[in-house]
């Protein structure tokens, strides 16, 4: 089990981590097979989405922080309950395809590790096999 660390600088933030699981395929050796992705976290999630224009990361999260908003009358003491849901929405790993020693994701696509109580120091697990 591989793992990458993340520092976030916001309080909701995306941040491409791509490159960094692609690092995890090559040390691995594995050239075919699957390539699991996991946050720890209950306030962060994972996403695969279109990493070539960075207000598409922008898009989302207003969109998510719309949807759910900071403040609304939560009832988790911590004050964080929004970011819990945006996780729980978002999702906590992702499953990625490995052929050749590379991951198979789109010409566009990139893994991005999600940001929804930051500033913080995360980590992220990945298993490839």
């Amino acid at each position: 089990m591989g793992e990458i660390r993340v520092s976030t600088k916001s309080r909701t933030e995306l941040v491409d981590i791509t490159s960094q699981v692609q690092d995890a395929v090559r040390e691995s050796g594995v050239l075919d097979g699957i390539c699991h992705v996991y946050v720890p976290h209950t306030t962060a999630g994972i996403t695969i989405n279109e990493n070539a224009d960075p207000s598409v990361r922008q898009d989302i999260l207003m969109e998510l922080n719309k949807m759910v908003p900071f403040e609304d009358n939560y009832k988790h003491l911590e004050g964080n309950a929004a970011a819990h849901i945006k996780a729980s929405i978002v999702g906590s790993s992702e499953t990625i395809l490995v052929e050749g020693g590379r991951l198979l994701l789109g010409t566009w696509q990139g893994i991005f590790f999600c940001e929804f109580d930051g500033a913080r120091n995360r980590r992220v697990l990945t298993r490839i096999s």
